[in-house]
């Protein structure tokens, strides 16, 4: 039962992940890129 209540909770946990990076995906941020275009050039866009 315990292995199961942990499996559930990982997997709660990995898609809110995937969750906040797919949001931040659409509003213009990345892993990459930060935003900040003063810091790379402005090589983003």
């Amino acid at each position: 039962m315990g292995t199961v209540f942990v499996g559930l909770l990982l997997l709660l946990v990995i898609g809110l992940i995937i969750r906040s990076m797919i949001r931040d995906k659409r509003n213009g941020k990345s892993i990459q890129c930060g935003g900040n275009c003063r810091h790379c050039g402005g090589h983003c866009h």
